[in-house]
């Protein structure tokens, strides 16, 4: 391998390193749109899934009330009794996760994501692996998501 490349690669590892630090636990994809749409997008495909949005907070709005900035920053807590009350049933610390939340932010570049706690990194903070109810939280979750970023047709 040339030295270049060496460097690109190693450079590269890095950077996965310590965005995978910094965010543990919590699954982002990047969406290609504006973040006020892929928030109406996330609440869309929630909706058509018979989850139950119970709040929005726009953190960059309450920055700008004390005059402070902050890059565009979306919160929406939103869930479903079906899927929530199982998950406590396998252990009822989950309660402090939920209802579930997805933060929609745009970040120095100008990229906007969209980003969820991994149930994956939940049943391990609160000790459910053997939780059969999170394969199915996980699922859904990963559709809306996925839903949520998909180019229009």
């Amino acid at each position: 391998m040339h030295r270049l490349q060496r460097f690109a690669l190693a450079l590269a590892l890095l950077l996965v390193a310590g965005t995978a630090k910094a965010a543990k636990g919590l699954v982002r994809l990047a969406s290609p749109y504006p973040l006020a749409k892929t928030a109406e997008r996330f609440v869309a495909q929630a909706n058509e899934r018979g989850l139950t949005i119970f709040n929005r907070i726009d953190h960059a709005a309450g920055a700008a009330d004390v005059d402070m900035e902050l890059r565009p920053t979306r919160v929406v807590i939103f869930g479903n009794p079906k899927g929530g009350t199982p998950l406590m049933q396998c252990a009822q610390t989950a309660g402090i996760d939920l209802p579930m939340k997805a933060l929609v932010w745009e970040d120095a570049e100008g990229q906007v994501w969209l980003g969820y706690n991994d149930p994956a990194y939940l049943a391990e903070r609160h000790g459910m692996s053997d939780c059969p109810p999170l394969a199915k939280v996980e699922k859904i979750l990963a559709r809306v998501a996925q839903d949520t970023v998909a180019p229009d047709e």
